[in-house]
């Protein structure tokens, strides 16, 4: 039967671990000075050596003749523990096996002494997986255990252990093998297997694997079958999508809308899953970021997945500001795609948001309502002025006709705001100035939950005859945002319209909050704190 890579070419010594010497030499020692610990907590990412230096470290304080503090292989201890035939060794995981009774019955077996080896040694595999009360019964054993009884638990995730159990064991931290010891070992693993690897097929397998020596093996044995080249890995792995992923980015960074989602729309139809478009687009978008920011030392930590070539005719299309922007709108679009309620609209959001960089990537939080008296926000005037003469009702205003809209997006709707053709009109005459003609001068002053309170008709109304700008606020929080700077920036903007001295005065004929606020000041009045 066949035998997978990652398990065929499993260490079968502490030497043949790969990167992780700084662990595999301190267990060595304590295997040829036989002063094991009772408990170990090896801890770190997938497929770095944890299971299987527990499995080396089980075997050597257990061999008849162990080689360097390594273990044999060879005696009837060694290949007995290998075959599974030696029961003083048992492996658990707690993923599955994860609640009190299990670990009860391994409580309750550690007491007994071994009956072939000379220790009993058990492996917990995905600690953290265990509930609270499978810990708290972990606990006893560990705190005092038999002379006989190691325990070897592994974690991805360190912070979820008890401290109680941290304190009681010794503790390693794997870490990621380096990209070159990953090629230099698929080389030497292609080598015995007779497969034809090419180095540059190595080094993107290395890169992809990320610090994952178990990843890189499987994802070789998934490229086998033929000369393994660059062009065989990103078949094989499913990166062959990569051209319509740069031909997406390009359009991206030049507003070009349309065409990007045209290239999502088939991605979807071809069976690619949205967030793996969206990881794939972010991966994209960091590696041109760091060719911009690192072009020496930034090549050994970009994904792979992309020519040089590519990346440098899109690193000339953007600079800094945009790719930091892109890489944080892609990061909130993938983390909001398992709440979505339809992920490819998320996806569609996203682009919209990369292409038009003039929007926000995100909503800015709304300003906070007081719950205490505002106070009344006075008229802010450039000058003294007298106050206006009691005016006739104003006739209706003819609503203007609104710009006819695209069928569909297309670049020039979508085009940056430098890229637009330039049509600005002549200052209007003194009197013909609207209070929305003042609303869009003041656009790009205001936060944009401001303009977008401002701008709405049934919170604020606003006219401007006579030279005096009459603003009417229909809610507290429109009172609260007109302040005297809000004022004042808002008769700047009249008067930049107008060429004239324009006042700004509120007109708060019936105020929504001001009789509650009256008769909480009354009721106040009456018991005076001290």
């Amino acid at each position: 039967m066949y035998q997978a890579l990652y398990r065929k070419w499993r260490p079968k010594t502490f030497d043949e671990v790969v990167g992780q010497e700084h662990i595999t030499e301190i267990l060595k020692k304590q295997v040829l000075t036989d002063r094991p610990s009772h408990a170990y907590l090896f801890t770190g990412t997938r497929g770095t050596g944890k299971t299987t230096c527990a499995k080396l470290l089980a075997k050597a304080v257990n061999c008849l003749n162990p080689v360097g503090g390594s273990p044999c292989g060879q005696c009837e201890i060694c290949r007995g523990i290998e075959s599974g035939s030696i029961l003083d060794v048992t492996e658990m995981d707690a993923a599955s096996n994860n609640g009190v009774d299990d670990v009860r019955t391994i409580r309750d077996e550690a007491v007994y002494a071994p009956v072939a080896a000379r220790r009993r040694v058990y492996i917990i595999d995905e600690v953290h997986m265990l509930s609270k009360p499978a810990f708290n019964a972990l606990l006893k054993i560990m705190e005092e255990p038999p002379e006989h009884l190691i325990f070897i638990l592994a974690t991805t995730e360190l912070y979820k252990v008890p401290a109680t159990i941290l304190s009681r064991c010794q503790r390693y931290s794997f870490r990621r093998v380096p990209a070159d010891l990953i090629r230099q070992r698929l080389l030497q693993v292609a080598a015995a297997e007779e497969m034809e690897l090419t180095e540059d097929a190595a080094g993107l397998l290395s890169r992809l694997a990320d610090g994952a020596l178990r990843d890189a093996l499987s994802l070789l044995d998934q490229c086998s079958g033929a000369r393994i080249d660059r062009e065989r890995v990103l078949s094989a792995i499913g990166l062959a999508e990569n051209e319509e992923i740069l031909r997406m980015a390009e359009a991206l960074l030049h507003g070009d809308a349309d065409t990007a989602l045209e290239l999502l729309d088939g991605l979807y139809r071809g069976g690619k899953d949205v967030s793996a478009i969206l990881n794939q687009l972010s991966a994209l978008y960091r590696d041109i970021l760091l060719g911009r920011v690192a072009p020496k030392n930034g090549v050994s930590l970009m994904s792979g997945g992309f020519s040089e070539e590519a990346l440098a005719r899109l690193s000339a299309s953007a600079d800094t500001g945009v790719l930091l922007r892109g890489l944080e709108a892609v990061q909130d679009a993938s983390s909001r795609l398992d709440r979505s309620g339809n992920r490819r609209l998320t996806a569609e959001l996203c682009l919209l948001t990369l292409a038009s960089p003039a929007l926000p990537s995100a909503p800015v939080p709304v300003p906070e309502v007081r719950t205490s008296a505002p106070q009344r926000p006075a008229a802010v005037p450039s000058q003294p002025a007298e106050p206006p003469a009691a005016k006739a009702p104003p006739p209706p205003k003819e609503e203007s006709p609104k710009p006819p809209q695209p069928d569909k997006l297309s670049e020039g709707w979508l085009a940056k705001p430098e890229d637009m053709p330039s049509e600005k009109a002549p200052p209007p005459e003194t009197g013909s100035v609207s209070w929305e003609q003042v609303l869009a001068a003041l656009e790009n002053q205001l936060d944009f939950p401001e303009y977008m309170m401002l701008s709405n008709p049934e919170s604020l109304s606003g006219t401007l005859e006579e030279g005096t700008l009459t603003l009417s606020p229909k809610n507290d929080t429109v009172k609260t945002i007109l302040n005297a700077d809000r004022l004042a920036l808002i008769r700047r903007a009249a008067e930049k319209l107008t060429g004239s001295n324009t006042p700004v005065v509120l007109d708060d004929p019936h105020p929504q909050g001001g009789g509650r606020f009256s008769e909480l000041d009354t009721l106040f009045g009456k018991f005076p704190f001290k």
